[in-house]
């Protein structure tokens, strides 16, 4: 009697939310009361039921309190309008609703790539309060970098992160062990991240995690809400200002979305640059100029002088800091950009001033301008590929099918059976980093794409397939534009006029050798053909990378007295010896050819043989002296 044997006192129990120690208490009544083991056994089952729905009861309790405070953080939110005050106002609560010693916000910064700290409720370590975390370091810059929630019960064991001397001293000034991380997310994007840390080991729990991830969430609108309050109440200040600002403005918000509307439709239908620098100058009036990244016109409307190259780098330099238009003069700038790459200018001279709608027109005609610049490089590089895949099987490798290599050139609108030239660029033209490998390979696509020609890369050299028939002409102009982009001499060699896909192998080994010749010859940074250089070239091609000294040295020995007695004494000794060798040995016929009397030319002829021994005109010394005297008229070129 009075011994309890049903239930029914610990839903007692749960109805007075007693501790889970007061559950043990029925059980150890019925036991010391000497209940029969079944009856215990029911009492025990029922006794952790009892603890499992109290267990249930609480969690559902913390679930509430942990609620109320989300629904209370989303009320004080909503209620500020301050920056500064949401931050404070977001740390605090985290700090409270998790129990944690210490909470903090860092924040990234788009401009350095690292993540700075922002806020913190609960530090007392001014090193800490003044870390910035670099992309993928420690906990924190982990967090920020790949958006994903990171918890450690020990951050100076834990060897998942990344530790850096700073941090870690930071980190251990302050004293924290037990670190959780949040993103701040914002649509796709992280902005931050939220911490709550404690001074000792300490487990977070899932439930713990995902409270500081809807906190986190809510903090990262409320911080944006907030940011876009701001934006908007200068705004609305500004407005106010003047009610003929806010007229003027409201037409030009209307012209903005009217010119919205157009550009996008550009787009749509597949328009260009061209395109909308007209719809810029139909809406704002006055003329246009677009520029790509080097500076070089893309398109023109209206009159509009081009400014100096350093103006537009100053101006481009500004745009992009400001991230919006700039004015210098009676100019306005608007960078060009994709992320981090500049890729050109809009320059607009307006009728009248801009008010901030227009310039708004302005900035978005560049983002277009920017899009359409990206879309025509990605076809570019696209074609670029298939143009320079052609070209590298054309000259790589025997043509075994030319059929299916004529169908592919035409395609591209090559005609392989028309002249073509092969022009192979030197590797003073691709000498330093792999950007300005692929600068150089770049300017060469546009170039040959342009004039219905190919490019491609092929032994670590540039090689063009040009149509036309003047390799000479062809090996000078990619020598000098080339020159020009790249700042520095290029050497180019080239061969042809070639018709048909087999013969293109064949020229480019030629070409290649007229670009060892030409070193050879002590001529780089110029260009020429195979043809120029003659038989000299084909030797000197042939000979590899010692050309040049054997030539220097073979120069030397056989008429380098006459070249030396000339440049000393100003005569013509050179000249009379080209001269004779070229009439075939006639006196009468080299004096004629020089203009002097016959006995100049004897007299001439008599100090070559003191210069060079009374044997010069034996067959084999003459023989030498004429290549030696080829030699030094290729190596100083008179055009």
């Amino acid at each position: 009697m009075g011994i309890m044997t049903s239930p029914i006192e610990f839903l007692e129990l749960l109805a007075r939310e007693a501790a889970a120690v007061e559950f043990e208490g029925p059980v150890v009544a019925a036991r010391e009361a000497g209940l029969p083991a079944d009856q215990l056994a029911d009492l025990e089952a029922a006794k952790l039921v009892a603890l499992r729905v109290r267990g249930l009861l609480e969690r559902r309790r913390r679930r509430e309190v942990e609620l109320s405070g989300l629904y209370d953080t989303a009320s004080d939110l909503a209620g500020l309008r301050d920056v500064d005050a949401v931050l404070h106002a977001i740390v605090r609560r985290a700090r409270h609703l998790l129990g944690a010693d210490v909470a903090y916000m860092t924040l990234n910064d788009p401009d350095r790539g690292d993540t700075y700290m922002r806020v913190t409720d609960g530090s007392v370590s001014a090193r800490f309060q003044r870390l910035r975390l670099p992309m993928g370091a420690g906990l924190g810059g982990l967090v920020a970098q790949s958006g994903t929630p990171y918890v450690t019960a020990d951050y100076g064991q834990d060897g998942r992160f990344r530790h850096t001397g700073e941090i870690d001293a930071g980190v251990g000034e302050e004293g924290l062990v037990a670190i959780l991380g949040v993103p701040l997310r914002l649509g796709s994007g992280v902005i931050g991240v939220l911490y709550a840390a404690n001074r000792t080991a300490r487990p977070f729990a899932r439930e713990e995690v995902a409270l500081l991830v809807s906190l986190a969430a809510h903090a990262a609108v409320a911080i944006d809400t907030a940011r876009l309050l701001a934006e908007t109440r200068s705004a609305l200040e500004e407005l106010s200002a003047a009610n003929s600002t806010i007229r003027a403005h409201s037409t030009s918000v209307e012209r903005a979305a009217a010119a919205h509307d157009r550009m996008t439709s550009l787009v749509l239908r597949g328009g260009g640059v061209e395109d909308v620098a007209a719809a810029v100058t139909d809406v704002l009036g006055g003329a246009l100029l677009a520029l790509d990244a080097d500076g070089r016109q893309i398109a023109r409307v209206g009159r509009i002088d081009e400014p100096d190259r350093p103006s537009i780098v100053e101006a481009v330099a500004a745009s992009r800091t400001e991230g919006r238009s700039v004015r210098r003069g009676p100019l306005w700038y608007a960078a060009v950009v994709a992320g981090a790459e500049n890729l050109g200018a809009l320059v607009l001279r307006p009728d009248s001033e801009l008010v901030d709608a227009d310039q708004r027109i302005l900035e978005r005609a560049a983002l277009v301008t920017a899009l359409l610049l990206l879309f025509r490089r990605t076809v570019a590089e696209a074609e670029s590929r298939v143009r320079g895949e052609l070209l590298d099987d054309l000259i790589a490798r025997p043509v075994h099918d030319a059929e299916a290599l004529r169908g592919r050139a035409r395609r591209l609108g090559v005609d392989l059976d028309d002249p073509h030239v092969l022009v192979a660029v030197g590797d003073d033209a691709i000498a330093g980093t792999g950007s300005a490998r692929q600068r150089v390979l770049s300017w060469a696509t546009t170039y040959a794409s342009t004039r219905g020609g190919l490019a491609a890369a092929r032994n670590g050299r540039v090689v063009l397939m040009l149509p036309g028939g003047d390799a000479g002409g062809c090996a000078r102009a990619v020598s000098r534009d080339l020159s020009r982009i790249t700042g520095r001499p290029v050497t180019a060699g080239a061969s042809g006029p070639s018709t048909g896909p087999a013969s293109l192998a064949a020229a480019f080994r030629e070409a290649d050798r007229c670009l060892t010749a030409l070193a050879a010859l002590g001529r780089s940074g110029q260009g020429a053909s195979t043809g120029e250089l003659g038989f000299v070239g084909l030797l000197l091609g042939a000979v590899g990378d010692d050309a040049d000294r054997d030539v220097t040295r073979f120069l030397t020995d056989t008429v380098g007295p006459v070249v030396d007695y000339d440049a000393r004494r100003g005569t013509a000794l050179v000249k009379t010896l080209e001269a004779y060798f070229g009439v075939g040995g006639s006196l009468a016929r080299a004096a004629e050819q020089l203009h002097v009397h016959v006995n100049t030319v004897t007299q001439r002829l008599d100090r070559v043989g003191q210069l060079l021994g009374p044997d010069w005109q034996r067959p084999e010394r003459a023989l030498e002296v004429q290549l030696a005297l080829r030699l030094h008229r290729l190596r100083t070129p008179t055009n």
